[in-house]
């Protein structure tokens, strides 16, 4: 088995992924907010 030592490893594809994660989040959270809102203005 190879040898690990302890951070060492690269986590670069890692933090790209949670950052494009947390970008689609945030967006459509923000979509769906609007949504809202504008459903509740305008439903009647």
């Amino acid at each position: 088995m190879a040898e690990h030592e302890h951070g060492t490893m690269k986590s670069d594809a890692q933090q790209k992924t949670f950052d494009g994660f947390v970008k689609f989040v945030s967006r459509a959270s923000m979509v769906i907010i609007g949504v809202l809102l504008f459903m509740a203005i305008f439903a009647r």
